[in-house]
């Protein structure tokens, strides 16, 4: 089942945001190629300045792994961590099956 992968950036002046959006655009094209990648996008946000979002689609979790502790997108990656002093975080979501939230049932009492 396909997955969607979620990472969101922040930073504080015009200057690092010069400097994130080459970064970032290699990496989407470096990612396009790979194994598994089905599509993505960059996203800016417009009402919280110095947001960036970013959200790609894999084939499987294992393909997004690969490309995670990917050489070359890693020296890129610590490139982007530097410049904004943090950690990038990643999130990773599959799609629910129909919308339809799964039921769970509730604990048996006494």
């Amino acid at each position: 089942m396909a997955i969607q992968v979620i990472i969101r950036r922040t930073f504080d002046d015009a200057e690092k945001a010069r400097k994130l959006a080459p970064l970032i655009v290699q990496l989407r094209s470096q990612a396009t190629v790979q194994p598994g990648y089905i599509c993505g996008e960059t996203l800016r946000c417009l009402d919280c300045p110095g947001e960036y979002l970013v959200i790609s689609t894999w084939n499987t979790i294992d393909d997004w792994n690969r490309w995670l502790h990917n050489e070359e997108r890693k020296t890129i990656q610590d490139e982007i961590d530097a410049l904004l002093g943090e950690k990038t975080e990643y999130r990773i979501y599959e799609s629910l099956v129909g919308g339809i939230i799964p039921k769970f049932k509730a604990p048996r009492t006494g």
